[in-house]
């Protein structure tokens, strides 16, 4: 039998082989640069450590082994950046931006710091350092990525508004008023490029968490700017707006033209297995009735049980159409029921609500045994 080793995210990122491609790179600039102790330094602990330990054991050694003047150690590590690159997001240029963040926050090197990080954002985004200096230097950070939102540069223009996002996953939280941050946004809405308009629908969906009406009023805003709704606006909406679609918020729906009460049944739902165990697949199908000819938007919820007697629900996806000829759909659908790190799934009684424009129209249960 023929074993295949599962190779671990973080050993695929940040190896051995990113570590010497990495020296080399700054042993080319800087002739006096000990590789061999550098490497030595990480290669001790790099396999014991998780993923974001290892950013942080390369940023060290970084001080370490360059230069303690923070000037020349900067240019060294801009220096070292390769000129025919192609692949952004490497991770073996997190450091950089880390190394900006520990070692030169303070208002000596305040601006040659910020400079760096537009450097290092285009090799990896530099959204998770940038965050040390919006809580340190607000004004003076938030003025010079503002200039950014002009940019040439796709990975400048992203960082200005995925930098200030109010709940950037696995970043560091910044106090910084939100509503001044979504100026930032005025310039990036209508960019030509996706990656930077997912980056702005990201920044409205955190704010919705917490201020929906914030949220309708910019996009109301924009989209009486553009009254040529172009595929990417409308793909900024429906992004920004995920959250609250999935929580069924009325507003949101007839913000998106939804009927927010709309004229439905559900007929012959049926659970092939109400009993199943981890691993498993939770087979469902049903037939759904319209009454008037219009777009829905069609989801299914899973509420798990928990042993603090807490709430806990995730709404899925299932459809979006829009009814002109038949008044009839039949839709199958399995669901895998298996361990996540996100989220523990405990014995006993679930339940599946079928979610149509927000609205929950029919509920059925089933039992996960382990």
């Amino acid at each position: 039998m023929i074993t295949i080793e599962k190779i671990l995210l973080k050993d695929k990122l940040l190896n051995e082989e990113k570590i010497l491609y990495l020296a080399s790179l700054i042993k080319n600039v800087y002739p006096e640069f000990n590789s061999k102790d550098f490497i030595d330094y990480i290669f001790f602990n790099l396999k014991n450590l998780e993923l974001k330990e290892r950013i942080y054991i390369i940023r060290d050694a970084l001080y370490k082994f360059l230069p303690k003047n923070y000037s020349s150690a900067i240019t060294i590590l801009e220096s070292s950046l390769p000129q025919f690159y192609t692949e952004t997001g490497d991770f073996i240029f997190a450091p950089f931006s880390e190394y900006v963040a520990f070692y030169g926050c303070n208002k000596t090197y305040l601006n040659l710091s910020l400079s760096s990080l537009e450097k290092f954002t285009a090799f990896f985004s530099a959204e998770f350092a940038i965050r040390e200096f919006i809580n340190t230097f607000p004004e003076e950070t938030f003025n010079h990525i503002k200039k950014l939102t002009n940019s040439k540069n796709v990975h400048h223009r992203r960082l200005a508004s995925e930098g200030f996002r109010p709940r950037l996953p696995w970043g560091k939280s910044i106090n910084f008023d939100y509503k001044k941050s979504a100026i930032l946004l005025n310039y990036l809405y209508n960019d030509s490029d996706k990656y930077v308009i997912r980056s702005v629908a990201n920044h409205l969906n955190d704010i919705s968490k917490f201020d929906s009406k914030f949220v309708f009023d910019i996009l109301k805003k924009w989209k009486n700017e553009n009254k040529d709704i172009s595929t990417n606006f409308q793909y900024l909406i429906n992004h920004s707006l995920r959250t609250l679609i999935k929580k069924g918020d009325k507003e949101c729906f007839e913000f998106l033209g939804y009927n927010s009460n709309p004229k439905i049944e559900i007929k012959n739902f049926i659970i092939k297995n109400k009993n199943i165990t981890l691993g498993d697949y939770l087979f469902f199908s049903f037939e759904i009735l319209f009454a008037s000819k219009e777009e829905y938007i069609i989801d299914y919820k899973i509420t798990y049980p928990n042993p603090k007697n807490k709430i806990s629900e995730k709404v899925f996806k299932l459809n979006k159409i829009k009814i002109s000829n038949n008044n009839c759909l039949t839709i199958n659908k399995s669901h895998l029921f298996k361990q996540m790190t996100t989220k523990k799934l405990y014995n006993g009684k679930y339940s599946i609500t079928i979610q149509v424009n927000g609205v929950c129209i029919f509920t059925d249960y089933f039992f996960i045994n382990f």
